[in-house]
């Protein structure tokens, strides 16, 4: 069989959507360089408490950090059926000096744990700012078309009026919500730290003479010197396993917002109101060549529904780490941990790409208002009916009759809303005909919700974009497929 990438299976998460940080965030380089960070750090701490660990040795391991022969370390594995154990021992054949005291009293978690915690924190860093570029282009979107009057749905039946930049700052909600979440898990992460093989750090006792404050001062350098303000006081084995759940349930319920977000696009592209970017070549069917489908939006509710069913794995696995540890959850990790973030930096890439694309159609969304307004107007018809003497309940029955009369013609003989015409008609209404323009005027429907958008904009997401201004990056957003 030919050895083509072609005949090996590959996630197109990392082929077709995620982006390139991210794939190598979750790298086998970012993992295994990162673990010889941390038997590096691991070994300065102890040099700098006393142990005998010379700076040659020191100087040793920081130089072939990069050095991974990543064949060597797999035919290792194979042997050992141990991962760690075995770029210990590739990591000692490259460092034959610092060889004798890599990893000197840890145990596996103490590397690979601790890595993974690094791993998660750099994969947050990644995906916030991009999360924070969709609530910035979203907001200048909401601030463009906040006087932009559509009509409203409850129960996906037509309601009150709102404006395009209102619903828009329906959206952004979801998504502020999903930040002030996302980052609050980002900044609870902490290390596991240097514990030991069930989290009582009984080897650095033994490796300090019984000396406790040694031990503690060993957990906290090593903390600090990977980047991490504190580390979990108590572990067994792993560092809790909740923690997982913490982060794949933040990333889940992004998944959920931006799902419901990308399906009202698809409803309003269905109705021919907004419209997600279209590139000139593209095809929207094989059959229908006229098409032009809402392909990125159901992109992005398609990995969202995948990204919001994985919280149950890292779930399952908090529930079973039977007493200090158990197995079971190292190759559910590896797989959930990763396509989670991979999923969720998927999600924002193309919601990006069609925020920035989006294309709005006033003349359709006046003529679907215009359909169902006659409707709406009537109860200020009413109230200015009673305005010049009329009779609130004569005139709620005349309205009445009219709007069944205009309904069955809308329904049965497929025809436009002729309220208003029967409303025009009826000698009862005389006394307000000059005041209709008024009284169907779409931006008096829409209550305070351009006013709501400004202080929404200003109050909730202007602070959330500011907060990472640095880091968003929104110009021109390309999807490669």
């Amino acid at each position: 069989m030919s050895n083509s990438v072609y005949d090996t299976y590959v996630s197109p998460l990392s082929t077709r959507y995620a982006s390139t940080e991210m794939k190598f965030n979750f790298s086998d380089r970012k993992k295994f360089t990162t673990w010889r960070s941390l038997w590096t750090l691991l070994a300065q701490a102890e040099q700098e408490l006393g142990l005998d660990i010379t700076d040659q040795q020191l100087k040793e391991l920081r130089d072939n950090v990069d050095n991974v022969d990543f064949a060597a370390a797999a035919e290792e594995e194979k042997l050992t059926r141990h991962d760690i154990m075995a770029h210990v021992h590739t990591y000692a054949a490259c460092c034959p000096t610092a060889g004798p005291i890599i990893h000197l009293g840890a145990t596996s978690c103490d590397i690979g744990d601790n890595a993974d915690l690094i791993v998660l924190r750099d994969a947050f860093d990644i995906l916030l700012p991009k999360l924070a570029g969709c609530v910035k282009t979203l907001g200048e979107f909401a601030d463009e078309h906040k006087h932009l009057a559509t009509l409203g749905f409850t129960h996906f039946q037509p309601a009150q009026l709102t404006t395009v930049g209102k619903r828009a700052c329906l959206w952004l909600q979801d998504l502020i919500l999903c930040e002030k979440n996302i980052s609050r898990i980002r900044a609870d992460l902490k290390f596991r730290g240097i514990k030991g093989t069930t989290g009582t750090q009984a080897s650095f006792l033994q490796l300090f003479n019984g000396d406790y404050e040694k031990v503690r001062e060993l957990d906290n350098r090593v903390t600090r010197l990977a980047g991490f303000p504190a580390s979990y006081s108590v572990t067994g084995q792993t560092y809790p396993r909740i923690v997982d759940a913490e982060v794949v349930s933040s990333l889940s319920i992004l998944g959920a917002a931006v799902h419901k977000m990308c399906t009202d696009l698809r409803l309003l592209a269905g109705m021919n109101e907004i419209g997600e970017p279209f590139e000139p070549t593209q095809i929207g069917s094989s059959a229908m060549a006229y098409k032009q489908n809402p392909m990125r939006s159901e992109r992005v509710c398609s990995i969202a529904r995948y990204l919001m069913n994985l919280v149950n794995n890292p779930l399952s696995t908090a529930s079973v780490q039977w007493l200090e540890r158990t197995l079971d959850d190292s190759a559910n990790r590896r797989l959930c941990l990763s396509e989670a973030f991979l999923a969720a930096d998927s999600i924002m890439l193309t919601l990006q790409n069609i925020l920035e694309g989006l294309s709005v159609f006033p003349k359709v969304i006046s003529r679907n208002i215009e359909k169902v307004l006659p409707f709406m107007a009537t109860e200020n018809i009413i109230i200015a009916m009673v305005k010049h003497g009329g009779d609130r309940q004569v005139c709620h029955e005349k309205i009445r009759v009219l709007s069944l009369e205009a309904a069955s013609t809308v329904r049965l003989e497929g025809k436009d809303n002729d309220l208003l015409d029967r409303i025009v008609k009826d000698p009862y209404f005389a006394p307000i005909l000059d005041q209709l323009p008024h009284l169907l005027d779409p931006s008096t429907f829409v209550g305070c919700a351009p006013d709501q958008v400004k202080h929404f904009l200003k109050e909730e997401v202007q602070p959330v974009v500011n907060k990472y201004i640095s880091k968003i990056k929104t110009t021109a957003t390309k999807l490669d497929i």
